[in-house]
């Protein structure tokens, strides 16, 4: 995260580990012992690191990320061996993320080699891959040199476990995809896993063929580095024998721009500290996402990336990506063809954009090394948009404005992009919050510029006056020049001619133990509701008296009879939970509310909790009663 507040991230840290000690339960000299081992080892690394080499590779950081803030958007894919099987294993369909299938069955490394000498992509062709990226209006692309079941999709001296000495392929697609990158001007980089590893005897993760902690068994426990502190000098060789001399190697051979991780809890924070600053020694300007090193009060790398295949964000401090798949797997899953639309990421992005954010959006090609035509329906499709919008993309940064109820808003210097995904049908844009004066209005698609009127409601609030006809029905671009600097007032608006809707992302938490699902369909919730005086709100201001009916979406627990409260101003609403359905996302109409006009808080607090939690709450939508 850069906005972390590095003179005290040492302190964070050995606060975490404290409480964690507080609640493993520990027992007997012998456990305390271990635990104070632990403790040494990570505090000492934190102290190095914040004390030295990490400190001072802060100080670039700004100039190190600069082209990763113009990019805002990504390209990742997941290619491996696992590609060729695609989703099924000895006739058996397998669920779930294709890339896990040496864990999901069980394989074991002779076995995998199998698929290895079957590995033979002659449709592959390094140009194609970077030129589909390129023309979608991706700014960097990154690919899997090494995933967790170990092999290297590369020509690694290192390890003879990889692509140029276990396959008939006998080429270095990682090589060719360096040089096309280079060539088309393209940023590049690589996904290596650094602590999972299930080819390598000694590396966490592999408990069906070695009897290593860190796989599904959990030898050891989740943090089995501190409750085995005996098991840590393999993982360890691991580190110095493997994972640091391939990252090296990777580094000097195709020198990257970019170098992504994930995993990082299965190896203790000294040795990913150790892994970074082997990073930082041998180029200190190659950026490194948020999963290499990281805790609950923050992380070392560069960024901070958020949650997998999400369809809501939250906005975070400082910068961060999230990582969307087109489908539900990241490799390739010939069973999987649950592909969301051109118009889902397309909105994502803008969305991502909007909160200051990158969108690393996800393709897993076929084992042939070609790409499934659903996949490249949807990069054309963001190409053609792009191509027409994609100022309103790359350089902004998160706007001043609140969120409207029509769409988000992205900025660059004096300029103000309106992606509007709700086309109001009476032609009446209300962009609420601006203060400053507009001294041109136009939308994006229009060569010509034609200006549009603009006229001013209050000091604070303005009005566009669109075209009939829709110019874009899945994201049309407004602009807006501002005279001077963006000023602006952050108070949401409430409209009349759509429904708004309220994030439970976006409230004000009040109370305690409040924690966050991951942005997926149905997870962009708040939940640990289990207190009365735990409730959210969110702040809003309408410019006119109105009505509106009450929908709000959330997971039941699994108990019936909790109940709860909705005010808007002076005016309540009290219903009860409807009872769960097998975990599914319920909306409940929940009555109709009046807001006046002025400023005013909407508020949802619980009158009666049964079971676990009052709710998962996903939004409240305010849908104008005309």
């Amino acid at each position: 995260m850069a906005k972390l507040n590095y003179k005290n991230i040492s302190l964070f840290l050995l606060l975490l580990l404290l409480c964690s000690t507080a609640q493993s339960q520990v027992s007997g000299d012998e456990d305390v012992n271990m635990f104070n081992q632990a403790l040494q080892r990570d505090q000492k690394a934190i102290d190095a690191a914040t004390a030295g080499w990490w400190r001072k590779s802060m100080k670039t950081h700004d100039q190190r990320i600069a082209w990763w803030r113009e990019a805002r958007f990504g390209m990742f894919i997941h290619w491996g061996l696992y590609s060729n099987p695609a989703g099924e294993w000895k006739g058996k369909k397998v669920n779930g993320y294709s890339e896990h299938l040496m864990r999901k069955e069980k394989i074991t490394r002779a076995a995998y080699l199998d698929l290895a000498h079957e590995f033979n992509p002659l449709k592959f062709n390094a140009e194609e891959w970077i030129l589909k990226a390129k023309n979608a209006g991706v700014g960097y692309f990154i690919i899997t040199a090494k995933h967790h079941d170990g092999f290297a999709m590369y020509d690694s001296k290192v390890f003879d476990f990889n692509v140029m000495q276990q396959t008939p392929f006998k080429r270095d697609p990682m090589a060719e995809l360096a040089a096309a990158a280079k060539k088309y001007n393209m940023k590049f980089g690589f996904y290596y896993s650094h602590a999972f590893d299930w080819e390598h005897p000694d590396a966490p993760g592999n408990d069906w063929e070695y009897q290593n902690p860190g796989g599904d068994k959990l030898l050891g426990g989740a943090n089995w580095f501190d409750s085995h502190p005996e098991w840590l000098p393999r993982a360890v060789k691991y580190v110095d024998q493997k994972a640091i001399p391939q990252i090296k190697e990777l580094i000097n051979k195709y020198h990257p721009d970019i170098l992504w991780f994930d995993t990082p809890h299965k190896l203790p924070l000294s040795e990913n500290l150790r892994i970074l600053e082997a990073i930082r020694e041998t180029d200190p300007n190659i950026v490194v996402n948020g999963r290499l090193a990281r805790s609950n009060y923050g992380n070392f790398g560069d960024y901070l990336n958020t949650g997998d295949r999400p369809a809501e964000l939250r906005t975070v401090e400082g910068d961060s990506e999230a990582i969307p798949t087109t489908n539900e797997s990241y490799g390739y899953s010939k069973h999987d063809n649950s592909h969301k639309s051109p118009k889902f990421f397309i909105q994502l992005l803008a969305t991502s954009a909007s909160r200051g954010g990158n969108l690393l959006m996800n393709i897993g090609p076929k084992g042939d090394g070609s790409f499934d035509e659903k996949d490249i329906r949807i990069l054309d499709e963001i190409g053609t948009w792009m191509k027409t919008n994609s100022a309103s993309i790359k350089g902004t940064k998160r706007s001043a404005l609140p969120i409207p109820a029509w769409g988000v808003i992205t900025q660059k210097a004096n300029l103000l992009y309106l992606h509007v995904f709700d086309w109001p049908a009476d032609g009446n844009l209300l962009v609420g919050g601006l203060k400053s004066n507009v001294s041109n209005a136009y939308l994006l698609a229009d060569p010509s510029e034609k200006k549009l009127i603009i006229k001013r409601l209050t000091p604070e609030d303005a009005v566009v006056t669109l075209p009939q006809k829709v110019p874009d029905a899945i994201d049309a671009v407004v602009v807006l020049e501002v005279k001077g600097n963006i000023l602006a007032d952050t108070v949401r608006r409430l409209v009349k001619n759509t429904t708004n809707r309220l994030l439970a992302f976006d409230a004000q938490l009040h109370g305690k133990k409040f924690t966050f699902g991951d942005g997926k369909a149905d997870r962009y919730y708040v939940d640990g509701w289990r207190l009365k005086d735990q409730y959210l709100s969110w702040t809003l201001k309408s410019l006119q008296a109105a009505k509106y009916k009450v929908v709000v979406k959330y997971i039941a627990g699994s108990t019936s009879g909790a109940a709860y409260e909705i005010q808007l101003g002076t005016t309540k609403i009290n219903t009860s939970v409807v009872p769960p359905a097998d975990g599914m996302v319920t909306s409940q109409d929940a009555g109709v509310i009046s807001a006046s006009v002025g400023i005013q808080l909407l508020t949802i607090k619980p009158t009666q909790i049964k079971g676990a939690e009052l709710m998962k709450l996903l939004e409240v939508q305010l849908i104008p009663i005309q």
